[in-house]
């Protein structure tokens, strides 16, 4: 134990110590004696003598009285009297100089804005627990700080190779021009040889183009990804060219579960049961060849009233009919963006609390520290990654070997 426990209890009794108040008091006092008695005790090692000794030095140099410096601190602000040298070359170390938080409050009004409060609301909170009054604007000058982090982050090198790459996208409303309008954060998310998770970058969508998109896969190359067998996207406009001009030897399959998203928009509220049980026995089927009959007969039922739900399958089957190729362990993983709609909940439970963003680098800030807090808690796909990888293995065997030893 740092104190005896019972001179502990004396002191509590002595100070009359009954209410966490009084606590938080006798901690500040305690956190002031300590700092201030490391302070002499730096202090006396600068000097070469003990306060109240007689200078064995030249006596060019000796303690010069105190400056006064308040902090912050765990357990609220705390003035200190930082002892002061002639010479004015006294450098301390356990509060340096300019030094005015002891409790790390700035990286937890980030973690807080990371998981989606808003800036008064921290201030608020820091008011609350630290007896230390933030302003908005404090707030977010605090939080901007992790911008060059952010584009670091973003630009980043990247493994060489990574098996699967899901790309998905949110709305949210940020103002450009003046205006009000509706982005698109797309996100790029890899599964590693080892069947971890890891979020290889974030965009902001301006236009949705196979130009927009070569740049981002572009990026994704200069930045050290050669390798991708499989790409799980939705169907955005101009992706699978950019893909096959970057990645020309990567499989794309598109999310079926946006494509059954689409294809039910149009369908009347009394009809979307049975369509939406009609279109299941497409996706479930065990081959392709199955599906297509399922497909075939899925037009023959609603055509003549939905007859852009058959032509839109028939459209996109190529890539969205690429899973049925390979074993329920790697179909279940890649017929769908789905995989990575939990990280999409976590953004939006951050980004819920902002109506409209000002600007794209605070969407882009508060998106990111999301994204850094969910990544403590991701874990590996699990044992099913070992079955997994050995199919893809099989399947990939030359463009894999060369870089698994």
């Amino acid at each position: 134990m740092v104190f005896d426990k019972d001179v502990l209890q004396q002191l509590l009794k002595e100070k009359q110590i009954d209410t966490t108040e009084g606590l938080q008091d006798l901690l500040r006092d305690i956190t002031k004696e300590v700092i201030e008695a490391l302070y002499q005790g730096e202090l006396t090692d600068h000097l070469g003598y003990r306060k109240h000794e007689q200078n064995a030095g030249d006596g060019q140099n000796a303690r010069n009285g105190y400056t006064g410096k308040r902090v912050r601190s765990k357990v609220g602000a705390v003035d200190l009297e930082v002892p002061r040298d002639r010479a004015g070359s006294f450098d301390p170390q356990i509060v340096k100089k300019h030094q005015r938080d002891i409790s790390g409050i700035e990286e937890k009004v980030i973690s807080m804005y990371a998981k989606g409060m808003s800036t008064r609301d921290i201030g608020a909170h820091i008011q609350d627990i630290y007896d230390e009054e933030l302003s908005a604007e404090t707030v977010s000058r605090i939080t901007d700080a992790v911008l060059p982090r952010a584009k670091e982050w973003q630009g980043r090198g990247l493994a060489p190779v990574y098996p699967i790459v899901f790309m998905d996208g949110l709305v949210v409303k940020m103002r450009v021009e003046g205006h009000v309008r509706n982005m698109t954060v797309y996100l790029v998310i890899g599964i590693d040889l080892e069947g971890g998770k890891d979020c290889l970058g974030l965009y902001v969508g301006k236009t949705e183009s196979a130009k927009y998109w070569l740049t981002v896969m572009n990026e994704l190359r200069n930045r050290g990804l050669e390798e991708v067998l499989i790409f799980s996207v939705d169907n955005l406009s101009g992706i699978s060219e950019a893909i096959q001009a970057v990645y020309p030897h990567a499989e794309i399959q598109k999310c079926v579960v946006h494509q059954i998203r689409t294809s039910l928009r149009f369908v009347s509220w009394k009809e979307r049961k049975a369509v939406a049980q009609d279109l299941k026995s497409v996706y479930t089927a065990a081959t392709e060849e199955e599906a297509l009959g399922a497909l075939e007969s899925f037009e023959g039922a609603w055509s003549a009233k939905y007859p852009h739900i058959g032509s839109s399958w028939r459209k996109n089957w190529p890539e969205l009919s690429r899973y049925f190729k390979y074993p329920k362990e790697i179909r279940r993983m890649i017929y769908t963006t789905n995989p990575i709609e939990s990280i999409n909940r976590g953004i939006r439970k951050v980004t819920k609390t902002r109506a409209i963003f000002p600007t794209e680098e605070a969407l882009l800030k508060l998106v990111y520290l999301a994204i850094q807090d969910m990544q403590k808690r991701w874990r590996q796909i699990g044992a099913q990654w070992g079955m997994i990888y050995s199919q893809l293995s099989i399947y990939f065997e030359e463009r894999l070997s060369k870089y698994v030893a």
